[in-house]
């Protein structure tokens, strides 16, 4: 067998209220919980992932302020590396309601809340993530270089 690395974006979005931007959704047959996420198509720029996903998953238009970091996860559902190319994001509206298929609902949550969701999480990373976020990661977009088109 071939190792095949995956290639994801997450996203992180606060509002002002201090809550976080997650999806409720179906992975392996259970209910979770994660950041507005997905695969990289093949050929897409990796921002182009982060506002299609979110715009999939949650209904909102975002504008990415920061990339956070890449975050390596071996999922033991699967056995697949995936790398996470994590932002975070500005949300600007919401518009639409119609979510991806296995998407069960769009949800604001305060850390606590997320927390209190632990065992639903769908990776450690979904905590981590925000972890790094609220404790001031932050490293300019430009830090990603793509071919221009």
């Amino acid at each position: 067998m071939t190792w095949t690395p995956h290639a994801t974006v997450a996203v992180i979005v606060e509002d002002d209220q201090g809550r976080f931007l997650l999806v409720e959704e179906f992975s392996h047959g259970q209910v979770v919980f994660n950041q507005p996420a997905g695969h990289v198509e093949e050929g897409e720029k990796i921002i182009d992932a982060v506002l299609r996903e979110t715009l999939e998953e949650t209904g909102w238009t975002v504008e990415p302020q920061h990339f956070l970091g890449i975050y390596t996860y071996k999922a033991p559902a699967n056995g697949v590396t995936y790398y996470r190319f994590c932002f975070s994001a500005k949300a600007l509206d919401r518009v639409t309601q119609q979510l991806d298929d296995g998407i069960i609902a769009a949800h604001w949550l305060t850390p606590d809340e997320i927390r209190q969701r632990s065992e639903k999480l769908r990776s450690p990373l979904v905590m981590q993530c925000i972890d790094d976020y609220r404790n001031g990661r932050r490293f300019p977009l430009d830090v990603i270089v793509e071919p221009q088109t």
